[in-house]
C-alpha cells in the first residue's frame, strides 16, 4: 500500500481550545494508522470557524501554497466539513480534502473482517457519502485510490447515487439479520448462565492485550488506533475453574462520528447484557482523564452506565507509579505485559465478579462428585473442605443466584 503524503488543518476555537492539542495529535496518529505521511500541520486560532472554508481567506491560500511546495496527495481537516465546505476548500487547493469523520471511517474499513463489522462500515461510509456527491467534480476521480476512498476490505466506494440508495436499503435489511442470530447467541449464553465479562476503553488502552493474557486469545495486538474493530468473545477459564466469557469491543475515541455510533450500536450493544465491565485506561496518556471521560459519555448514551465495573489502569512500566493518582473506582494498576501485572489483574476480577455473585455454603456428600464438579465450573469455588467425619464436603463460594448448580442444593 502506497503510502501518500497529507497536510493536516485544525482550527483552535473557544469552543475546543482545551482538547484541541491532544486531538491534533490523535489525528495524527489516525493519519499515521491509515498510512498517509504527515508532511504539514497547519493551525489557526479564530474566535469560531469560518461558515465557508473553516479557516480564513489569507490561511486558504496558504494551504494551496503549502500543498505545492510539500506535493501532498491529500488534505485532512479535523474538523467534519460540510458537502459545500469540502466543495469550496478542494476548488481552492486543487488537491482531494476529507475530513476526520472519512478519515476513521476509511481505517474502520480496513480493519473490518467480520460480515457484520464490514456493513456496518460500509453502511455508515454510504450514509455520509450520499450528501457529498453533488458537484464533487474532479475530487469524484480520486474515489477508489487512497485514503477516505476505501470501502471495507480494500474494494473500491460506488460512487453512483442510485446505486448507493439500494445498497443502503440492502445493507440494513442484513444488518437486521444479522443482529437477530446476534440477539440469539446473547440469549444463548445468559439462559446458559454463562458470566460475561465485557472489554471497553479508549482505543489503544490494551484491550486487546488483556483479552490475550487472559484467554490466549491471539487477537491482533499492535500499538495503533482501531486495531480491533469486531467484537470478540472468548472463554476464560479461572485458576478456581469458574469458566465466564470475555468480550473485546471496538476502542471509543474523542468526537467520535455520530455515523459510527449509529453503525456500531449492535456491536457495542453487545455491552449491555453484562455482568461486569472491564474499562481499560492508558495509565500513561498525558490526556488520561479526558479518555475517561470520553469513555463514561458514550457509555451513558449507550445506557452501560448503571453496570459493575472495575477500571483497569494499564501501562504502568510507561509511568511514575508513586505519582499516579487514581480518577476511578473500583481500580488496579497493572502493566499487562508482566506476569506480576497478570497475577494482580486476575485478583482483582475476581474480587469483582464477587461482589457482582451472592455468596454460598453447604455440604456435599463425597457421592456427589458430579455436582462438584459442576460448581467449580459455573460458580467461583473458594474453598471445599473435606470433613471425616460427616464423609462429605464444605463448600463455600460465590454464584449467580439463579445458578442452575446452586438450585441443585436446594
Amino acid at each position: 500500500m502506497e503510502t501518500e503524503r497529507v497536510i493536516l488543518v485544525g482550527v483552535e476555537t473557544e469552543e475546543n481550545y482545551k482538547n484541541f492539542e491532544e486531538s491534533m495529535i490523535e489525528l495524527k496518529s489516525l493519519t499515521k494508522t491509515a498510512n498517509g505521511e504527515v508532511v504539514f500541520s497547519l493551525t489557526q486560532r479564530r474566535p469560531q470557524v469560518d461558515r465557508q472554508t473553516l479557516i480564513g481567506k489569507g490561511k486558504l491560500e496558504e494551504l494551496a501554497q503549502l500543498a505545492d511546495a510539500h506535493e501532498a496527495d491529500l488534505i485532512i481537516f479535523n474538523h467534519e466539513l460540510t458537502p459545500r465546505q469540502s466543495q469550496l476548500i478542494g476548488d481552492a487547493v486543487g488537491i482531494p480534502v476529507i475530513d476526520r469523520v472519512q478519515l476513521i471511517l476509511d481505517i474502520f474499513a480496513m480493519r473490518a473482517r467480520s460480515k457484520e463489522g464490514k456493513l456496518q462500515v460500509e453502511l455508515a461510509q454510504l450514509d455520509y457519502l450520499l450528501p457529498r456527491l453533488v458537484g464533487q467534480g474532479k475530487n469524484m476521480s480520486r474515489l477508489g485510490g487512497g485514503i477516505g476512498t476505501r470501502g471495507p476490505g480494500e474494494t473500491k466506494l460506488e460512487t453512483d447515487r442510485r446505486h448507493i440508495r439500494n445498497k443502503i436499503t440492502i445493507i440494513k435489511r442484513e444488518l437486521k439479520e444479522v443482529a437477530a442470530h446476534r440477539e440469539r447467541t446473547r440469549q444463548k449464553r445468559k439462559d446458559n448462565q454463562t458470566f460475561q465479562i465485557g472489554l471497553i476503553g479508549y482505543t489503544n488502552a490494551g484491550k486487546s492485550t488483556i483479552l490475550n493474557i487472559l484467554t490466549s486469545a491471539q487477537t491482533y495486538e499492535q500499538d495503533q488506533l482501531f486495531a480491533t474493530l469486531d467484537p470478540l468473545t472468548k472463554k476464560w477459564r479461572l485458576p478456581e475453574g469458574f469458566e465466564v466469557t470475555v468480550t473485546d469491543t471496538v476502542g471509543f475515541i474523542q468526537d467520535l462520528p455520530t455515523q459510527l455510533i449509529d453503525a456500531f450500536h449492535s456491536t457495542l450493544e453487545e455491552s449491555q447484557g453484562m455482568d461486569l465491565l472491564l474499562h481499560v485506561v492508558d495509565a500513561s496518556a498525558e490526556n488520561r482523564q479526558q479518555h475517561e471521560e470520553t469513555v463514561l459519555n458514550l457509555m451513558n448514551q449507550l445506557e452501560l452506565g448503571s453496570l459493575p465495573m472495575l477500571t483497569i489502569y494499564n501501562k504502568a512500566d510507561k509511568t511514575d507509579v508513586d505519582q499516579f493518582v487514581p480518577t476511578l473506582f473500583p481500580n488496579v494498576l497493572i502493566s499487562a505485559k508482566s506476569s506480576k501485572g497478570k497475577e494482580r489483574l486476575i485478583q482483582a476480577i475476581k474480587l469483582a465478579i464477587m461482589e457482582s455473585l451472592e455468596p454460598y455454603s453447604f455440604s456435599l456428600q463425597q457421592t456427589e462428585g458430579k455436582i462438584l464438579n459442576r460448581l467449580k465450573r459455573e460458580t467461583l469455588l473458594l474453598s471445599s473442605d473435606y470433613e471425616e467425619e460427616t464423609q462429605s464436603y464444605l463448600l463455600k463460594g460465590f454464584a449467580q443466584p439463579d445458578s442452575y448448580a446452586i438450585r441443585q442444593m436446594n
